[in-house]
């Protein structure tokens, strides 16, 4: 082991001394206009179709090659007042000192809490505000991002599951609480920090950064940005890796997730969590991309030493390659996805879907005999229609659908294991018995959005030009679909979100400006069914009740140097 640590050191401080090509900063996931901006010049075949956008963040210095990520048109010059830029190159191009873009985002609710993949925001009703700004520096391989965020939380109180039932136990049995504490908070965290080692397409480093796994837009299964970026050390591509059989993009991580203190009952305890994504272009298939994403994760009191134990993720999927029927003795909680993405750079479109397991097969048999088992999908298309006549104007159409739900084998299974009434055993999304934070950061879920048991039909409209949009979106959002079918039964109650918005991108000199505004149609809100009186007349089974009424809003300007 000294000899390990030995070579390390020898390899950091030679590394120093060599000449290496650029690395660049990241974008972070979530960017406003930019991310989507550059997933649209790949459809319009602007910058490379080799690059697969299910392993983020990018890193678009490296894999687009543009001069600045955060300048992807190169209009900024022509409207600087002065010659700098934000940047200072260091020798010939050995050393890069920048200022990031200062990031502001703001959010409101006035009802009841509402919107995800907004990274270090909450669920919270009232007015929430994030700022972030920073520095990046690089010196041949070594870079060091320093990207802070500051969130302030109104936390205004509203109607909560407990005031309406009272009696019924909450669903889930997860870190998911509703609301954070009974005051308005601020909190600061590191947020899309990091410093890394990058040589050629492979850089390694200790990050905090939101990652965004698999090539969904509105959702994706394992990893997005609804929750805080956390802690992890990383090793990962920059851009893809060519051999002679196609191109290649992955990640492994190694990190520590946090719960968020406000769910009684839960361990007193940190969880280790390893994860891997993979990405493959075969050679022979233009804008084909192949990939698969494993996670683990496991309370630190319950970890071992060894490999295993650090890897599990290079652990065999089947459990009895594992030896007998007690395999999972350290009680670690597993999540496995299998995705596509098929980019038709001509027809301006892609389709794309993400297939994933909360619990694996016994064996193959078992697979064959119930392949739906704590199954969750999501599928989407994204296509961009020319407008005639006006040059480098398009309509672009976005439709996204995501399914959490049990399946009736993954209730039939929780029934069967569960030692009581009631228990979550097996192959509910995002939680499981052996973890009972569930798969979480800080109170919010590392994946989807929706949240466990959840379903989502998402469909966006909108007239885009360069980085420029305006349009409209629509969601229908069914919550907690298995909460519903083991507890609440009433089929007059599910609780249904109707969302109806505007959405807009728009860029003027250094500033980008994004906009979105939500009328949420909430049916039945957790989960009431409450008949009006009838008057003069024979009540029936469907008789109409009083549904909520919520506004959500988002507004974020960037500053671009």
């Amino acid at each position: 082991m000294k000899k390990l640590y030995q070579r390390i050191i020898f390899f950091l401080a030679l590394s120093l001394l060599m000449p290496f090509p650029a690395v660049a900063q990241t974008i972070p996931v979530g960017m406003p206009v930019l991310e989507s901006a550059y997933r649209r010049a790949q459809l319009l075949g602007e910058i490379s179709p080799d690059v697969s956008f299910t392993v983020r963040p990018l890193f678009p210095e490296k894999t687009f090659k543009v001069r600045n990520g955060f300048d992807p048109d190169s209009t900024l010059a022509h409207y600087r007042k002065t010659k700098f830029n934000g940047m200072v190159i260091l020798g010939k191009n050995y050393g890069k000192f920048q200022l990031l873009p200062i990031i502001w985002q703001n959010q409101f609710n006035s009802l009841h809490p509402a919107g995800y993949n907004d990274g270090a925001m909450v669920p919270a009703k009232g007015y929430q505000t994030i700022v972030s700004a920073g520095v990046y520096f690089r010196y041949g391989p070594l870079s060091i991002q320093v990207e802070p965020e500051m969130l302030y939380v109104e936390n205004k109180p509203f109607e909560t599951f407990e005031d309406i039932y009272h009696k019924h136990s909450p669903p889930g049995g997860i870190d998911l609480p509703e609301r954070f504490g009974n005051t308005p908070f601020t909190r600061f965290s590191w947020g899309q920090s990091s410093v890394r080692l990058t040589v050629g397409p492979v850089s390694f480093g200790l990050s905090n950064e939101n990652l965004w796994w698999g090539p969904g837009i509105h959702n994706a299964l394992i990893m997005t940005n609804n929750a805080p970026g956390f802690g992890h050390l990383t090793l990962n591509t920059v851009r893809p890796i060519k051999t002679a059989v196609g191109a290649f993009e992955f990640q492994l991580i190694g990190g520590r997730l946090d719960g968020s203190g406000y769910t009684p009952g839960l361990p007193d305890d940190w969880r280790y969590l390893n994860a891997v994504v993979i990405s493959y272009h075969p050679k022979w298939v233009s804008g084909l991309f192949l990939g698969m994403t494993r996670a683990y994760q496991i309370y630190h009191k319950d970890m071992g030493h060894g490999l295993n134990d650090y890897l599990p993720v290079i652990s065999p999927f089947q459990k009895d390659k594992w030896g007998n029927a007690q395999t999972d003795k350290k009680r670690r909680d597993e999540l496995l996805s299998l995705f596509m993405r098929w980019l038709w750079v001509k027809g301006h479109g892609e389709i794309y879907f993400e297939f994933g397991r909360e619990d694996h097969a016994w064996n193959l048999r078992d697979f064959f005999l119930e392949p739906a088992h704590s199954a969750a999908y999501i599928v989407g298309m994204n296509k961009l229609f020319a407008l005639k006549g006006r040059k480098g104007e398009f309509i672009q159409v976005n439709v996204e659908i995501t399914n959490l739900a049990s399946t009736s084998t993954t209730i039939n299974r929780d029934r069967f294991y569960a030692s009581k009434p009631g228990e979550v055993v097996v192959g509910y999304w995002y939680h499981h018995s052996q973890v009972r934070h569930g798969y979480t950061e800080d109170g919010q879920v590392l994946g989807a959005g929706i949240g466990p048991g959840s379903n989502s039909q998402w469909m966006k409209i909108a007239w885009v030009k360069g980085l420029k949009t305006f349009g409209l979106e629509f969601e229908r959002y069914v919550h907690d679909n298995d909460y519903f079918v083991s507890k609440i039964r009433d089929i007059r109650r599910n609780w249904v979100d109707l969302k109806f918005g505007l959405v807009a991108d728009w860029e003027f000199n250094h500033f980008l400006l994004n906009v979105q505004a939500q009328y949420i149609h909430e049916i039945n809100y957790e989960w009431r069914y409450r008949p009006a009186p009838v008057i003069n007349a024979r009540p029936t089974f469907w008789n109409p009740t009083k549904d909520t009424y919520n506004f959500h809003a988002k507004l974020g300007l960037v500053y671009r140097f």
